[in-house]
Protein backbone atom coordinates (compact mmCIF):
# COMPACT_ATOMS: atom_id res chain seq x y z
CA UNK A 1 0.00 0.00 0.00
CA UNK A 2 2.92 2.34 0.73
CA UNK A 3 4.37 1.62 -2.73
CA UNK A 4 1.01 2.30 -4.38
CA UNK A 5 0.39 5.55 -2.49
CA UNK A 6 3.92 7.01 -2.54
CA UNK A 7 5.90 5.25 -5.25
CA UNK A 8 7.33 7.29 -8.12
CA UNK A 9 5.90 6.43 -11.54
CA UNK A 10 8.82 5.21 -13.69
CA UNK A 11 7.02 3.58 -16.64
CA UNK A 12 3.56 3.28 -18.19
CA UNK A 13 1.76 0.75 -20.38
CA UNK A 14 -1.76 0.90 -21.81
CA UNK A 15 -3.93 -2.10 -21.04
CA UNK A 16 -5.50 -3.29 -24.32
CA UNK A 17 -9.30 -3.10 -24.57
CA UNK A 18 -9.62 -1.47 -21.14
CA UNK A 19 -10.06 2.21 -21.97
CA UNK A 20 -8.99 4.50 -19.15
CA UNK A 21 -6.76 1.96 -17.43
CA UNK A 22 -3.00 2.37 -17.22
CA UNK A 23 -0.41 -0.01 -15.83
CA UNK A 24 2.50 1.83 -14.23
CA UNK A 25 5.86 0.78 -12.85
CA UNK A 26 6.61 2.22 -9.42
CA UNK A 27 9.83 2.98 -7.58
CA UNK A 28 9.64 3.10 -3.81
CA UNK A 29 10.86 6.29 -2.15
CA UNK A 30 14.49 5.71 -1.23
CA UNK A 31 15.18 3.10 -3.92
CA UNK A 32 18.33 3.80 -5.90
CA UNK A 33 18.19 4.00 -9.70
CA UNK A 34 19.92 0.63 -9.95
CA UNK A 35 17.24 -1.04 -7.85
CA UNK A 36 14.73 -0.66 -10.67
CA UNK A 37 14.43 -3.23 -13.47
CA UNK A 38 15.66 -2.30 -16.92
CA UNK A 39 12.19 -2.80 -18.42
CA UNK A 40 8.55 -2.17 -17.42
CA UNK A 41 7.90 -5.92 -17.62
CA UNK A 42 10.77 -6.52 -15.23
CA UNK A 43 9.27 -4.09 -12.73
CA UNK A 44 5.92 -5.86 -12.94
CA UNK A 45 7.41 -9.32 -12.50
CA UNK A 46 9.08 -8.02 -9.34
CA UNK A 47 5.71 -6.86 -7.98
CA UNK A 48 6.41 -3.14 -8.45
CA UNK A 49 3.48 -2.23 -10.69
CA UNK A 50 0.01 -0.88 -10.21
CA UNK A 51 -3.11 -0.47 -12.31
CA UNK A 52 -4.50 3.08 -12.37
CA UNK A 53 -8.24 2.96 -12.97
CA UNK A 54 -11.01 5.50 -13.60
CA UNK A 55 -12.16 8.00 -10.96
CA UNK A 56 -15.54 6.25 -11.05
CA UNK A 57 -13.87 3.05 -9.82
CA UNK A 58 -12.89 4.63 -6.49
CA UNK A 59 -15.16 2.26 -4.57
CA UNK A 60 -12.60 -0.46 -5.32
CA UNK A 61 -10.61 1.01 -2.45
CA UNK A 62 -13.58 0.58 -0.10
CA UNK A 63 -13.96 -2.99 -1.38
CA UNK A 64 -10.35 -3.75 -0.49
CA UNK A 65 -10.87 -2.52 3.08
CA UNK A 66 -14.11 -4.53 3.39
CA UNK A 67 -12.25 -7.62 2.20
CA UNK A 68 -9.61 -7.17 4.91
CA UNK A 69 -12.07 -6.31 7.70
CA UNK A 70 -14.01 -9.51 6.92
CA UNK A 71 -10.81 -11.57 6.91
CA UNK A 72 -11.32 -12.80 3.34
CA UNK A 73 -7.96 -11.57 2.01
CA UNK A 74 -8.84 -12.22 -1.62
CA UNK A 75 -8.73 -8.65 -3.05
CA UNK A 76 -5.54 -7.04 -4.32
CA UNK A 77 -4.28 -4.00 -2.34
CA UNK A 78 -5.84 -0.72 -3.50
CA UNK A 79 -5.37 2.93 -2.52
CA UNK A 80 -6.72 6.28 -3.67
CA UNK A 81 -4.17 8.66 -5.17
CA UNK A 82 -3.72 11.87 -7.17
CA UNK A 83 -1.02 11.69 -9.82
CA UNK A 84 1.39 14.37 -11.03
CA UNK A 85 3.95 12.37 -13.03
CA UNK A 86 4.93 13.88 -16.38
CA UNK A 87 4.92 10.36 -17.81
CA UNK A 88 1.14 10.22 -17.56
CA UNK A 89 -1.44 11.87 -19.86
CA UNK A 90 -3.12 15.03 -18.58
CA UNK A 91 -6.37 13.18 -17.89
CA UNK A 92 -4.47 11.26 -15.19
CA UNK A 93 -2.80 14.33 -13.66
CA UNK A 94 -5.67 16.85 -13.60
CA UNK A 95 -6.17 16.48 -9.86
CA UNK A 96 -8.87 13.81 -9.98
CA UNK A 97 -8.59 11.08 -7.36
CA UNK A 98 -8.13 7.64 -8.89
CA UNK A 99 -7.77 4.16 -7.47
CA UNK A 100 -4.51 2.33 -8.07
CA UNK A 101 -4.58 -1.44 -7.62
CA UNK A 102 -1.52 -3.62 -7.07
CA UNK A 103 -0.63 -5.61 -10.18
CA UNK A 104 -0.24 -9.29 -9.21
CA UNK A 105 2.50 -10.60 -11.52
CA UNK A 106 1.30 -14.20 -11.53
CA UNK A 107 -2.41 -13.91 -12.25
CA UNK A 108 -3.34 -16.83 -14.46
CA UNK A 109 -5.13 -15.94 -17.70
CA UNK A 110 -6.63 -18.16 -20.37
CA UNK A 111 -4.78 -18.02 -23.68
CA UNK A 112 -8.06 -17.36 -25.50
CA UNK A 113 -7.89 -13.64 -26.36
CA UNK A 114 -11.68 -13.37 -26.17
CA UNK A 115 -11.75 -14.82 -22.65
CA UNK A 116 -8.51 -13.63 -21.06
CA UNK A 117 -10.25 -12.23 -17.97
CA UNK A 118 -10.64 -15.74 -16.58
CA UNK A 119 -8.26 -18.37 -15.26
CA UNK A 120 -10.78 -21.04 -16.22
CA UNK A 121 -13.89 -21.02 -18.41
CA UNK A 122 -17.01 -21.72 -16.39
CA UNK A 123 -20.66 -21.57 -17.41
CA UNK A 124 -23.51 -20.80 -15.01
CA UNK A 125 -24.93 -24.35 -15.20
CA UNK A 126 -21.48 -25.88 -14.60
CA UNK A 127 -21.01 -23.56 -11.64
CA UNK A 128 -24.34 -24.54 -10.10
CA UNK A 129 -23.49 -28.22 -10.61
CA UNK A 130 -20.17 -27.70 -8.78
CA UNK A 131 -22.03 -26.19 -5.83
CA UNK A 132 -24.28 -29.21 -5.29
CA UNK A 133 -23.95 -30.63 -1.74
CA UNK A 134 -21.09 -33.11 -1.39
CA UNK A 135 -20.31 -32.59 -5.07
CA UNK A 136 -16.79 -31.11 -4.71
CA UNK A 137 -15.23 -34.52 -4.07
CA UNK A 138 -16.80 -35.84 -7.27
CA UNK A 139 -15.65 -33.04 -9.59
CA UNK A 140 -13.24 -34.42 -12.16
CA UNK A 141 -9.71 -33.07 -11.87
CA UNK A 142 -9.80 -31.86 -15.48
CA UNK A 143 -13.19 -30.08 -15.08
CA UNK A 144 -13.10 -26.28 -15.39
CA UNK A 145 -12.05 -24.58 -12.14
CA UNK A 146 -11.73 -27.97 -10.39
CA UNK A 147 -8.81 -26.66 -8.31
CA UNK A 148 -11.08 -24.11 -6.60
CA UNK A 149 -12.80 -25.51 -3.48
CA UNK A 150 -16.41 -24.88 -2.49
CA UNK A 151 -15.35 -22.52 0.31
CA UNK A 152 -13.87 -20.05 -2.20
CA UNK A 153 -17.22 -19.63 -3.97
CA UNK A 154 -18.83 -18.99 -0.56
CA UNK A 155 -16.36 -16.17 0.14
CA UNK A 156 -16.96 -14.72 -3.31
CA UNK A 157 -20.75 -14.82 -3.00
CA UNK A 158 -20.69 -13.11 0.40
CA UNK A 159 -18.35 -10.37 -0.83
CA UNK A 160 -20.23 -9.77 -4.08
CA UNK A 161 -23.60 -9.61 -2.33
CA UNK A 162 -22.44 -6.96 0.16
CA UNK A 163 -21.01 -4.82 -2.64
CA UNK A 164 -23.57 -5.88 -5.29
CA UNK A 165 -20.82 -6.81 -7.74
CA UNK A 166 -22.79 -8.40 -10.58
CA UNK A 167 -20.09 -8.70 -13.22
CA UNK A 168 -18.59 -11.98 -12.00
CA UNK A 169 -21.56 -14.22 -11.28
CA UNK A 170 -24.41 -12.39 -13.05
CA UNK A 171 -23.13 -10.06 -15.75
CA UNK A 172 -26.47 -10.59 -17.52
CA UNK A 173 -28.51 -9.06 -14.65
CA UNK A 174 -30.69 -12.16 -14.45
CA UNK A 175 -31.16 -11.71 -10.70
CA UNK A 176 -33.01 -8.37 -10.85
CA UNK A 177 -34.90 -6.18 -13.29
CA UNK A 178 -32.27 -3.84 -14.78
CA UNK A 179 -32.88 -0.29 -15.89
CA UNK A 180 -32.72 0.30 -19.68
CA UNK A 181 -29.46 2.23 -19.18
CA UNK A 182 -27.69 -0.79 -17.65
CA UNK A 183 -24.80 -2.15 -19.78
CA UNK A 184 -26.35 -5.61 -19.58
CA UNK A 185 -29.42 -4.22 -21.38
CA UNK A 186 -27.57 -1.97 -23.83
CA UNK A 187 -25.26 -4.85 -24.81
CA UNK A 188 -28.28 -7.19 -25.13
CA UNK A 189 -26.90 -9.55 -22.49
CA UNK A 190 -30.06 -9.57 -20.40
CA UNK A 191 -31.94 -11.33 -23.22
CA UNK A 192 -29.74 -14.40 -22.68
CA UNK A 193 -31.27 -15.01 -19.25
CA UNK A 194 -33.92 -17.07 -21.03
CA UNK A 195 -31.26 -19.65 -21.92
CA UNK A 196 -29.09 -20.49 -18.88
CA UNK A 197 -26.82 -22.67 -21.04
CA UNK A 198 -25.47 -19.48 -22.66
CA UNK A 199 -24.53 -17.78 -19.39
CA UNK A 200 -20.88 -17.65 -18.37
CA UNK A 201 -18.96 -16.36 -15.35
CA UNK A 202 -16.26 -13.72 -15.79
CA UNK A 203 -13.32 -12.42 -13.72
CA UNK A 204 -12.84 -15.87 -12.20
CA UNK A 205 -9.13 -15.59 -11.49
CA UNK A 206 -6.45 -17.34 -9.47
CA UNK A 207 -2.71 -16.82 -9.10
CA UNK A 208 -0.26 -19.42 -10.36
CA UNK A 209 1.30 -19.41 -6.89
CA UNK A 210 -2.06 -20.23 -5.26
CA UNK A 211 -4.37 -21.96 -7.80
CA UNK A 212 -6.94 -22.93 -5.16
CA UNK A 213 -7.57 -19.33 -3.99
CA UNK A 214 -9.73 -16.93 -5.96
CA UNK A 215 -8.50 -13.38 -6.58
CA UNK A 216 -11.23 -10.73 -6.52
CA UNK A 217 -10.76 -7.97 -9.13
CA UNK A 218 -12.97 -5.15 -10.46
CA UNK A 219 -14.72 -4.84 -7.11
CA UNK A 220 -16.26 -1.35 -7.28
CA UNK A 221 -19.75 -2.85 -7.15
CA UNK A 222 -22.91 -0.77 -6.84
CA UNK A 223 -23.08 1.31 -3.67
CA UNK A 224 -26.28 3.00 -4.87
CA UNK A 225 -28.07 -0.20 -5.94
CA UNK A 226 -31.59 -0.03 -4.41
CA UNK A 227 -32.44 -2.46 -1.63
CA UNK A 228 -35.61 -3.64 -3.37
CA UNK A 229 -33.47 -4.82 -6.30
CA UNK A 230 -30.75 -6.65 -4.35
CA UNK A 231 -29.41 -9.48 -6.49
CA UNK A 232 -29.96 -12.72 -4.57
CA UNK A 233 -28.89 -14.73 -7.60
CA UNK A 234 -25.34 -14.05 -6.39
CA UNK A 235 -26.11 -16.37 -3.46
CA UNK A 236 -27.74 -19.14 -5.49
CA UNK A 237 -26.30 -22.57 -4.73
CA UNK A 238 -24.25 -21.38 -1.75
CA UNK A 239 -25.04 -23.43 1.38
CA UNK A 240 -22.35 -22.22 3.80
CA UNK A 241 -20.33 -19.11 4.60
CA UNK A 242 -17.00 -18.39 6.37
CA UNK A 243 -17.50 -18.22 10.13
CA UNK A 244 -15.08 -15.35 10.78
CA UNK A 245 -16.75 -13.10 8.19
CA UNK A 246 -20.24 -13.96 9.44
CA UNK A 247 -19.15 -13.23 13.02
CA UNK A 248 -17.96 -9.78 11.94
CA UNK A 249 -21.32 -9.11 10.26
CA UNK A 250 -23.13 -10.18 13.44
CA UNK A 251 -20.87 -8.22 15.80
CA UNK A 252 -22.53 -4.84 15.22
CA UNK A 253 -19.06 -3.39 14.66
CA UNK A 254 -18.82 -3.64 10.87
CA UNK A 255 -19.20 0.11 10.32
CA UNK A 256 -16.76 1.10 13.06
CA UNK A 257 -14.16 -1.40 11.88
CA UNK A 258 -14.48 -0.17 8.31
CA UNK A 259 -14.03 3.43 9.45
CA UNK A 260 -10.96 2.43 11.42
CA UNK A 261 -9.49 0.74 8.34
CA UNK A 262 -10.46 3.43 5.83
CA UNK A 263 -8.84 6.11 7.98
CA UNK A 264 -5.48 4.67 6.86
CA UNK A 265 -6.15 5.93 3.32
CA UNK A 266 -5.90 9.67 3.89
CA UNK A 267 -6.67 10.65 0.30
CA UNK A 268 -9.90 8.64 0.22
CA UNK A 269 -10.85 9.66 3.75
CA UNK A 270 -10.53 13.38 3.08
CA UNK A 271 -12.14 13.23 -0.37
CA UNK A 272 -15.27 11.59 1.10
CA UNK A 273 -15.58 14.04 3.99
CA UNK A 274 -14.18 11.77 6.68
CA UNK A 275 -16.37 9.64 8.91
CA UNK A 276 -19.52 11.72 8.38
CA UNK A 277 -19.20 11.56 4.61
CA UNK A 278 -18.56 7.81 4.60
CA UNK A 279 -21.30 6.79 7.04
CA UNK A 280 -24.19 6.69 4.52
CA UNK A 281 -22.20 4.29 2.33
CA UNK A 282 -21.19 2.13 5.28
CA UNK A 283 -24.78 2.04 6.52
CA UNK A 284 -25.81 0.66 3.13
CA UNK A 285 -23.23 -2.13 3.39
CA UNK A 286 -24.26 -2.86 6.98
CA UNK A 287 -27.91 -3.01 5.92
CA UNK A 288 -27.03 -5.53 3.22
CA UNK A 289 -25.09 -7.49 5.84
CA UNK A 290 -28.23 -7.74 8.00
CA UNK A 291 -30.23 -8.92 4.99
CA UNK A 292 -27.58 -11.55 4.27
CA UNK A 293 -27.65 -12.73 7.89
CA UNK A 294 -31.43 -13.06 7.67
CA UNK A 295 -31.01 -15.08 4.46
CA UNK A 296 -28.54 -17.40 6.25
CA UNK A 297 -30.96 -17.88 9.16
CA UNK A 298 -34.10 -18.36 7.07
CA UNK A 299 -32.44 -20.98 4.86
CA UNK A 300 -30.67 -22.67 7.78
CA UNK A 301 -27.30 -22.29 6.08
CA UNK A 302 -24.09 -23.35 7.77
CA UNK A 303 -20.87 -21.52 8.60
CA UNK A 304 -17.46 -23.10 8.27
CA UNK A 305 -14.19 -22.43 10.05
CA UNK A 306 -11.31 -21.29 7.90
CA UNK A 307 -8.52 -23.84 7.67
CA UNK A 308 -5.17 -22.45 8.86
CA UNK A 309 -2.84 -21.31 6.08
Amino acid sequence: MWLLSRGQVVSKTRVPAHGQVMRVGLRAVGDAEGDVSASPEGDCQDGRCGLIKRPGDLYEVLAFHLDRVLGLNRSLPAVARRFSSRLLPYSYTNGALRPIIWWAPDLQHLEDASNDQNSCALGWLQYQEMLQPRRPTLVARDAPCSSIPHSEWSRLALFDFLLQVHDRLDRYCCGFQPDPSEPCVEEMLHEKCRNPAELVLVHILVRRSAPSRLVFIDNAGRPQHPEEKLNFRLLQGIDSFPAAAVATLRSGRLQSRLLESLRLDRELWESQGGAEGLKPLLRTIDRRAQILLRHIQEHNLEVFEDSPR
